[in-house]
């Protein structure tokens, strides 16, 4: 499949009025997208023009920006409910038409959205497949695949259960993660607010105090309100060169292959990143492969999509040998012990399942597994955290407290001094 371009249009409607805005698809020729705006407003283009890949990025912020977002769990139901209403018997344009209404009566914008969309890609003619795949920022890859497969073997209504399972699974997989680092991210949060407060605002008071009271203070007192003195002072330029590193980071990981294959491969060697990538990257694998190699997808078509669909670059870079030693004749399991990277336990239950022509059900089988350890490892890791942090806050805020009341005590004990000895 082509890659997905962004264009700006500006269209002549049929009443007079000039419509422009941007539109992404995912095509190989600008033609094709001067057909389909031609098509969907029955007008007249005046101006296509596709924006240069530096662009793109802005021009798909501003898309998400302008229109409902689609959130996973609201795709996931879309899906299950249109295969419910095929198996039903419903004809395809009215089980939209049902999920158009639907959506605007609940309030649901983002699901009215999808399913309009599709509605008029099926009446200009083309198929389910096709309408799904001209919708590459909504559908995921794996959804694209299995609704092609039911488009051609006539079993469009399971394919869509399927893919609404499968989402739900990856959904969940990602709220586990998310859960698990929502208490330490709240608590951390907390814990820089109130320490800057305090070194913002307390210590430069507490510091003109002593000043003015002519108390010596200890190393560690004189450390503190230094450091106090810097930020203050220094400020604007710590926040601006803070979200500069911050955001030129995140760019980096998301623009640059090679940082954020750097990134994958040092977190695949942490000691408790590793657990966690691990399980999390063969949940995600385990999990589309199953499905593929279900579907009667063949092994090459299901590893070329499993690269493509998986984020995690040191999986995405070994899958592709992968998938360059299958092309060669040789199986799965055999090319993952060489290309190396996977659990020992996964290639064995893959060879079995190759041996026995079962690759199907050992591939659910360890998909099951991995989310089971993944639930595990995410549950413990929250509990080990929450510790964690309450320590490091303890300790911040003892620093922070000893460093401002021995200077007090020194001065409390003066006083205690000068008035026994007046």
């Amino acid at each position: 499949m082509s890659g997905v371009k962004t264009y700006y249009y500006r269209v002549l409607l049929p009443h007079g009025k000039v419509r422009s805005g941007l539109l992404r698809l995912a095509v190989e020729r600008d033609h094709s997208a001067r057909l389909r705006l031609e098509r969907e407003t029955e007008g007249t283009v005046l101006l296509l023009q596709r924006l240069p890949s530096l662009l793109s990025g802005a021009g798909d912020f501003l898309l998400r920006l302008g229109r409902a977002h689609v959130r996973t769990e609201d795709l996931a139901g879309f899906l299950r409910d249109l295969g419910l209403m095929l198996s039903a018997g419903v004809p395809a344009m009215e089980a939209l038409s049902t999920l158009v209404e639907e959506g605007n009566a609940t309030g649901n914008r983002a699901v009215s959205r999808i399913a309009r969309r599709l509605k008029e890609d099926l009446n200009a003619g083309v198929t389910m497949a096709e309408a799904f795949a001209r919708h590459p920022d909504i559908f995921p890859e794996t959804v694209r695949n299995l609704v092609a497969i039911g488009d051609q073997s006539g079993t469009v209504d399971r394919m869509l259960g399927e893919a609404a399972d499968h989402v739900e699974r990856m959904l969940n997989i990602r709220r586990d993660i998310r859960t698990a680092l929502i208490y330490p991210a709240f608590v951390f949060a907390t814990i820089f607010g109130v320490a800057g407060f305090w070194i913002y605002y307390v210590v430069p008071n507490m510091a003109r105090l002593f000043a003015q009271l002519h108390a010596k203070l200890p190393p560690i007192t004189l450390a503190l309100v230094n450091f106090s003195d810097a930020l203050v002072h220094h400020a604007p330029w710590i926040i601006a060169i803070t979200l500069a590193v911050v955001c030129g980071m995140v760019l980096a990981v998301r623009r640059v292959p090679a940082v954020r294959r750097g990134l994958h491969e040092a977190l695949h060697r942490m000691p408790i990143a590793r657990v966690l990538m691990t399980s999390s990257g063969m949940a995600h694998i385990t999990e589309h492969l199953a499905i593929l190699v279900r579907a009667g997808l063949d092994f090459v078509t299901c590893l070329n999509v499993l690269a493509r669909a998986t984020r995690d670059q040191h999986y995405q870079s070994r899958l592709i040998q992968v998938r360059e030693s299958v092309e060669r004749g040789d199986g799965i399991a055999m090319s993952m012990r060489r290309v190396g990277g996977f659990p020992a336990m996964a290639v064995r239950m893959i060879a079995v399942g190759e041996e026995s022509g079962s690759l199907d059900v050992q591939l659910t089988h360890l998909a099951a597994e991995y989310r089971k350890r993944l639930e595990v490892l995410v549950k413990s890791l929250a509990e080990i955290l929450k510790p964690a942090v309450i320590l490091l806050a303890g300790a911040l805020f003892l620093f922070l407290i000893v460093a401002l009341l021995l200077p007090v005590y020194d001065l409390v004990r003066q006083s205690v001094n000068q008035s026994l000895g007046g």
